[in-house]
């Protein structure tokens, strides 16, 4: 008994005493990997800042500039510890880790994938220099001025103060409209004139009306004029203009001046603006002294 006891405890000193030789032999390399931590860790906070200053030149949407600046720190920080880790001779360690971070991560993709689609396209839009806030754009049946662009959705405000509210990947993956990257816009005004108007004079003093209504019109030949066909009740046409404008809202101003300014001088020439007439016409005449009215009156 006594010798199996001096056994056991000889065996645990030997233990004890391999396991103190192992700490001692990996103390420095314990240290240098303290220190590669924390050299990751404060080179983060910098990188961070950093990076942060340029994403604000090119987005101005707060919530896009703390994510980069994140993901930054983020990425820093794990490539510190795998530094650590593999000073440390934790090779099989970092394996495990880095197929345990990939089972992980594919789990979360295929769990979030439409939150990651979102937070990626909201990513891509904000580094678009064609797509910005205070832009107005046109997409998906809604338009409207860009007032929000984060890592969930695209935010729009339309013209009757409405808010819209889209999800990022929708916008990436339909055409849009975006009214802000040109300062000029054309205005279509379609009307009729009644069949007794002189059509050249109409044409001319449409033409005149647009080029003394707008400043960036320099002259009625400027002004775009057809007609285009032979209506029910009225010759109608199809009048182009170019103004300078930026959003749709200003070029619905336009096209409403147009019209009162139109309306005004066809008033003044007398020019006809006629509404749509139906006309019925009996061809069949009937006299209440016909026979067989009489006789249908006469049975009643």
């Amino acid at each position: 008994m006594k010798s199996q006891f001096n056994e056991a405890l000889g065996n645990l000193i030997d233990k004890l005493q391999g396991w103190f030789n192992t700490t001692i032999e990996y103390i420095p390399n314990f240290i240098l990997a303290v220190l590669v931590m924390v050299a990751a860790y404060y080179t983060s906070k910098y990188t961070s800042k950093f990076i942060g200053k340029l994403v604000s030149k090119r987005v101005e949407q707060d919530s896009i500039k703390n994510a980069i600046s994140r993901v930054s720190a983020v990425v820093i920080v794990a490539l510190g510890l795998f530094m650590a880790l593999g000073v440390m001779n934790l090779g099989k360690a970092l394996t495990s880790l880095l197929a345990g971070a990939g089972v992980v991560g594919l789990a979360i993709g295929l769990a979030l994938q439409g939150t990651l689609a979102n937070t990626f396209a909201g990513l891509i839009l904000s580094f678009r220099k064609k797509i910005q806030i205070g832009n107005w754009v046109e997409t998906t049946g809604f338009s409207g001025e860009v007032i929000d662009i984060n890592l969930k959705d695209f935010t729009l405000k339309e013209a009757d103060n409405n808010i819209v509210v889209i999800p990022n990947k929708t916008i990436l993956e339909n055409p849009l409209k975006n009214y802000s990257l040109t300062t000029r816009m054309r205005v279509f005004l379609e009307c009729g004139v009644g069949y007794e108007s002189d059509l050249e004079k109409v044409e001319q003093l449409t033409k005149d009306v647009i080029a003394n209504t707008f400043e960036q019109v320099e002259s009625a030949d400027d002004v775009e004029f057809y007609y285009t066909e032979f209506g029910d009740s009225s010759i109608n046409y199809l009048c182009r203009f170019w103004i300078d404008a930026e959003s749709m809202l200003e070029k619905m101003k336009a096209k409403t001046k147009a019209i009162i300014e139109i309306k005004k001088a066809y008033d003044k020439e007398g020019i006809n603006i006629p509404f749509p007439i139906r006309t019925l016409q009996f061809d069949n005449k009937l006299s209440v002294k016909s026979p067989d009215l009489q006789e249908a009156f006469s049975n009643n």
